[in-house]
């Protein structure tokens, strides 16, 4: 079953149109890739999704049941998440207060402070910091555990790479192929492609706007897609 599927999208800001056309789908289970270069609209898209860009037509249906982006709230009352390019921790707050913020939905599950603190123990260690205090590889741990924090079948995780230290960023490719392998869905916005084919099984190419290929991610080498990934 197809957890989210996208037809026909069209989206932007105010009047502009950004994206145009797009058809996609993520199946339960799976981690898809968005990659393209700056300006192609992949930020754009998880934008619209939680409605923090304009859809200005077409359809999406999330496990099936059609659904209009509006506002983030009702998106992850629906069981999506987004960690967003740049993190936007709220510096003022404490780790802790950051991470409640992801209870908002009051969806159940399996993620809640323990659990995130398990999961990196850092923030455990620091839960009573201001987010202001943390280093950007512990900042984008915190942006992941706040997501988490509203238990989301299907994860969106916008360039989580950028900025970051090599060490870290393979250290959070572990953390991302342990989140999908305990069947949390994943749906990664990255322009460093070794992270996308450590923790990838799809990979879309978004390009002016539009679709413009598809591929397995042990297929994206192929002369063909690297064509159209150098456009």
């Amino acid at each position: 079953m197809n957890l989210l599927e996208i037809s026909g999208m069209s989206a932007g800001y105010g009047q502009a149109v950004v994206l145009r056309d797009i058809d996609l789908s993520v199946a339960q289970g799976e981690s898809v890739a968005l990659v393209g270069r700056n300006g192609a609209g992949k930020s754009t898209l998880l934008l619209a999704l939680f409605g923090l860009a304009r859809m200005h037509g077409g359809s999406v249906l999330i496990g099936g049941e059609p659904f209009w982006p509006a506002r983030a709230r009702p998106a992850a009352a629906r069981g999506l998440a987004l960690t967003p390019q740049g993190r936007r921790i709220i510096p003022q707050l404490t780790v802790r207060e950051n991470l409640l913020l992801g209870t908002a939905a009051g969806r159940r599950g399996r993620w809640d402070l323990k659990a995130v603190f398990g999961l990196f123990p850092i923030l455990q260690e620091r839960a009573a910091k201001p987010g202001s205090a943390l280093s950007g590889g512990q900042q984008q741990m915190l942006a992941i555990g706040r997501a988490l924090m509203s238990n989301p079948d299907l994860l969106f995780l916008d360039e989580p790479s950028e900025g970051l230290a090599p060490v870290i960023v393979d250290e959070l490719a572990e953390v991302f192929q342990s989140l999908h392998a305990e069947g949390t869905s994943l749906f990664v916005v990255e322009q460093h492609l070794d992270l996308v084919q450590k923790i990838s099984q799809r990979v879309i190419l978004l390009s002016k706007g539009a679709v413009a290929a598809e591929s397995r991610v042990e297929a994206m080498d192929a002369p063909d897609f690297q064509a159209k990934l150098a456009l």
